[in-house]
């Protein structure tokens, strides 16, 4: 098939998918039919991993706390370190980042960009404190924009603007 062990790597993690006519050549390999590989991506999609980078403790329980009861189906992590963010995101396939701007020393805008290398359909969410970040926030490619404090409303209001929609489960869907 002439497909590298680091590609296989991606798949295997969810990083990355194989497109379409992989998918297809993949299932005359395996002997099972192509509708069988492209359910399971599918179902790949039904818990979607959640992050959130934010400096602030009490910040990030809450915020935590909001996304779990807004997204009942979703894996939700937090973090502190925008290092520890990147780390899980080059094993984990990020769905949704819900980041900081001002991480300390570093920059969430910076992480956005780095998340999106990781993988380019990562939907990314600002959350600050400083509505004049907007302009800078959308040169970023991210998708989204919520000022604090975070709230239900404004999660679920931004999950309907989301570049590439999840299965969040509960109500709202």
């Amino acid at each position: 098939m002439f497909v590298n062990h680091s590609t296989i790597a991606r798949w295997e993690n969810g990083t990355r998918l194989p497109d379409a006519a992989m998918i297809s050549r993949l299932a005359k390999c395996l002997g099972v039919d192509t509708n069988t590989l492209f359910r399971l991506a599918a179902e790949s999609e039904e818990s979607p991993n959640v992050i959130m980078v934010e400096d602030s403790k009490v910040i990030l329980t809450e915020g935590l706390t909001i996304l779990g009861d807004v997204m009942p189906n979703a894996t939700i992590t937090g973090f502190i370190w925008p290092l520890e963010a990147i780390e899980y995101a080059k094993s984990n396939r990020i769905a949704l980042a819900v980041l900081d701007i001002e991480l300390g020393t570093a920059s969430g805008l910076d992480l956005c960009r780095t998340l999106l290398e990781i993988n380019p359909r990562t939907n990314v969410v600002f959350l600050t404190a400083y509505p004049d970040y907007s302009l800078d926030a959308w040169n970023t490619d991210a998708c989204g924009f919520m000022v604090k404090p975070l709230t239900p409303e404004s999660v679920r209001e931004q999950l309907k603007k989301l570049r590439y929609p999840l299965r969040i489960g509960g109500a709202d869907e």
